[in-house]
């Protein structure tokens, strides 16, 4: 109850007041939308949330196709330092969801910090990995290793709920986010953190008032979504592989 409680207090109101002028500044004070024919038009060079996702994480997949150094056939060492900071663009998305991925959001945020931070001692992702592969605390709680698990987590949540949001079903919100989050996040949470998150479920945006959130419509959604789930198809295998040719599992 300490957790909900949590999610419905005066500081998580002002934190969504502090998204909302994130999103504005990502929007880079471009011109407002114009009205054609009834249907609102954005100007060409608007730089939404979405797109900036798509475009960090492109960014990051061209390397991974052209090798961690950008130089074809070079073996894929993906630096980290450009990974936190494509990373850091799908916290904004966390924060559109509402209280209902508070704890991811909190969760994810804090540990893309963690390795930001640890990007001025170690220069690749696999650096990190073979750090606490040596000292074995490749699983310890706060160990820069079990965080980039879950950063990789938050990115295979995001693509999972993109996936849903465009499929021909037509999910609502609700359902796609619930979907992605018992797929990608749930068997790895507490029975409390689940329980939070699905009563915060029913808080949730609708679907139109995410795409109004996010200066969007279904189209342009769409391609930015799908812009991001063939971008982040990469660079999540990488972390796994990462992981896998070490002898490491993936199920925790």
């Amino acid at each position: 109850m300490a957790l909900i409680s949590y999610f419905t207090s005066n500081k998580n109101q002002q934190q969504h007041q502090q998204l909302n002028v994130r999103i504005r500044k990502m929007n880079n004070g471009a011109e407002e939308d114009e009205c054609k024919d009834g249907k609102i038009v954005k100007p060409a060079h608007i730089q939404t949330p979405l797109s900036s996702i798509a475009k960090a994480f492109e960014e990051i997949s061209d390397l991974i196709q052209k090798g961690g150094d950008g130089k074809e056939g070079a073996a894929v060492d993906l630096k980290l330092k450009p990974f936190c900071e494509a990373c850091t663009y799908v916290s904004v998305l966390f924060g559109c969801l509402g209280i209902a991925f508070k704890f991811a959001e909190m969760e994810y945020t804090a540990k893309v910090r963690d390795l930001l931070e640890a990007s001025n001692k170690f220069n690749t992702l696999s650096s990190v990995v073979d750090h606490d592969l040596k000292n074995k605390t490749v699983r310890s709680p706060g160990s820069h290793t079990r965080n980039l698990r879950r950063v990789r987590q938050g990115l295979d949540l995001i693509r999972e709920l993109f996936q849903n949001f465009i499929s021909t079903e037509n999910h609502s919100l609700k359902k796609a986010a619930t979907t992605a989050y018992q797929q990608c996040c749930a068997p790895y949470h507490t029975w409390a953190v689940r329980t939070a998150v699905s009563a915060g479920m029913c808080t949730l945006p609708t679907r139109e008032q995410l795409l109004l959130n996010l200066n969007e419509t279904d189209k342009t959604a769409e391609k930015e979504m799908r812009r991001y789930i063939k971008a982040s198809n990469d660079v999540i295998k990488t972390i796994d592989n990462l992981y896998i040719a070490r002898g490491i599992t993936l199920d925790w």
